[in-house]
């Protein structure tokens, strides 16, 4: 009898949650039908773009790519120049000490007042460089978007695609929907004729 009793709760439990789900699931089966009936498509026409590629192959890419690499080497140039220079002061000091060529304590700590001024004043002068280049290099990578972005938007007007995405948003895409190749050859196209002006 109990067992009949606790059945007959669990399936009435279970109806009223079905119920509860229907419910809820009744304004999305209304969207999908007011979108059909809205002209709304039911497919998605996708393509995408390989990033890797496109920065290995677009000539903006590129070029921003070699001026980050000298401008890093420039920075590494001047952190390694800075340390020669008060690494051999900081010697000199040793040196001087130790063959007792200081003739008084007054003119030992105007060196090491001086080293350490030396210290701060590249410290002060690569943190300047260093950002900088930071800064150059972020005006840089929002050129890039920006040309890229007005590029596809531009594209696209005659394409007519739902959506381009990149790769990296996703796991997998159909090959045949890669489009990095048209991408490129127009961004390379433009970007060419802004170089001959």
């Amino acid at each position: 009898m109990i067992a009949v009793s606790a059945l007959v709760l669990m399936l009435g439990s279970a109806a009223c949650s079905n119920s509860e789900s229907s419910k809820q699931d009744a304004p999305a089966a209304t969207a999908k039908t007011e979108a059909k009936a809205e002209g709304a498509p039911t497919t998605l026409n996708i393509r995408y773009i390989d990033e890797d590629s496109l920065s290995a192959h677009y000539n903006l890419a590129k070029d921003f790519k070699e001026a980050s690499i000298r401008a890093f080497s420039r920075l590494e140039s001047a952190q390694q120049s800075k340390a020669k220079e008060i690494q051999a002061f900081g010697s000199q000091i040793e040196s001087k000490m130790r063959s007792n060529g200081y003739l008084s304590e007054d003119s030992y700590n105007a060196d090491v007042a001086k080293l350490n001024k030396m210290q701060e004043s590249a410290q002060n002068y690569l943190g300047n460089l260093q950002r900088n280049t930071e800064m150059e290099m972020a005006q840089q990578q929002q050129q890039l978007q920006d040309s890229v972005q007005n590029y596809i938007k531009e594209y696209n007007k005659s394409k007519g695609y739902d959506a381009i995405l990149f790769k990296a948003a996703g796991v997998y895409f159909n090959p045949a929907l890669d489009i990095t190749d048209e991408i490129v050859e127009g961004l390379n196209a433009r970007y060419n004729k802004v170089q001959k002006k």
